[in-house]
């Protein structure tokens, strides 16, 4: 199994060579990463700025930032075979849609691989490499998922991100 995490720092870099290279502020650069949405929860540049000294961060604010630069999730893996392999790719959204995390079909799926290996959470929980059981409670009940644990699971069960981010409506 891949154990390299997705790097934030990396990804913190792209977004800031991205905005240099066409010559925008941060501000304009988050307006573009938000899709010029004014409501509902909107990107901060903080939020981005931060990716550089940040060990988590929440991962439909990443999503965002990774159809900015056009980017897969798994191209922020260091050394990762094929990232931009069209399997990897994130689903094309019309103008008022936004990708967000399904981490209930994240949560289906690794139950399902669970019991398929006969192991309990804790084991899977120490296999995975995740922290903390109120991270699949959260999965669990569809909350917000966290980078680069999300990915730690996604590669366990050896499967694209794309595979559990969907369209919603803004």
């Amino acid at each position: 199994m891949w154990r390299s995490d997705f790097n934030l720092n990396a990804l913190y870099e792209a977004i800031d060579a991205q905005r240099r290279s066409r010559g925008i502020t941060w501000a304009q650069a988050t307006r573009e990463i938000s899709r010029f949405a004014t409501s509902g929860h909107p990107v901060a540049s903080s939020t981005i700025t931060g990716l550089k000294n940040k060990v988590v961060a929440e991962g439909d604010g990443i999503i965002q930032m990774l159809v900015w630069l056009r980017r897969t999730p798994e191209s922020f893996i260091p050394g990762f075979p094929d990232a931009d392999a069209d399997r990897y790719r994130l689903p094309d959204v019309g103008s008022h849609q936004i990708l967000r995390w399904d981490s209930r079909a994240i949560h289906r799926a690794l139950d399902a691989a669970r019991g398929a290996r006969g192991l309990t959470w804790k084991q899977l929980s120490m296999e995975v490499g995740i922290l903390s059981q109120s991270t699949i409670a959260t999965m669990a009940r569809g909350g917000r998922v966290g980078l680069p644990g999300i990915m730690r699971i996604i590669r366990w069960l050896d499967q694209p991100a794309a595979t559990f981010i969907h369209p919603t409506y803004q």
